[in-house]
């Protein structure tokens, strides 16, 4: 598998070791033609909605794309597009895992742990506007945006009470 392969295989361990941990389902579309990768489903009432879902686009890069204070991602204008529509009746975020430059430290092992290098960000581009651009567009991610385990179940138990992300 070429390196492109290897990252996007590394982002969706990622996301099932996030999503697992906090107690959701994945279920993947058959196909991606709406930039919808993965999609994330609760059970059970959680506020005012039984089963409240959430879907989104992965991403990952081992470029440099971090700053001080946010990650500055290129992503499609279709993408972009996809993601910023407020009609959905299943809410939509994009994740962007980063790893290191270097495959052999992206995994650290021991007995007592299993550490997977870097970490995701996410955004929601929900109501952003209609830009100008005709392929791609660099959107900015907060650094404060790390998606967790604890992000994740407040994103879900917030979409639980009709407020999306």
């Amino acid at each position: 598998m070429d390196i492109n392969q290897q990252k996007e295989q590394f982002s969706n361990a990622y996301l099932q070791a996030i999503t697992s941990v906090a107690g959701y389902s994945l279920y993947k579309p058959a196909v991606d033609d709406d930039s919808v990768d993965w999609g994330i489903a609760a059970t059970g009432i959680m506020g005012r909605i039984r089963a409240p879902r959430l879907e989104l686009q992965l991403k990952s890069t081992s470029r440099d794309v971090k700053n001080d204070n946010a990650i500055r991602y290129p992503l499609k204008l279709k993408n972009y597009n996809d993601l910023r529509m407020a009609d959905f009746a299943v809410p939509r975020i994009l994740i962007v895992v980063l790893l290191p430059n270097n495959l052999d430290e992206w995994v650290q092992q021991s007995e007592q742990e299993l550490c997977m290098r870097y970490c995701g960000y996410w955004l929601s581009l929900r109501r952003l506007p209609e830009v100008q651009n005709t392929s791609n567009l660099t959107v900015t991610l907060p650094r404060n945006n790390q998606f967790t385990v604890a992000v994740l179940k407040s994103i879900m138990q917030g979409i639980g009470q009709g407020i999306e992300p």
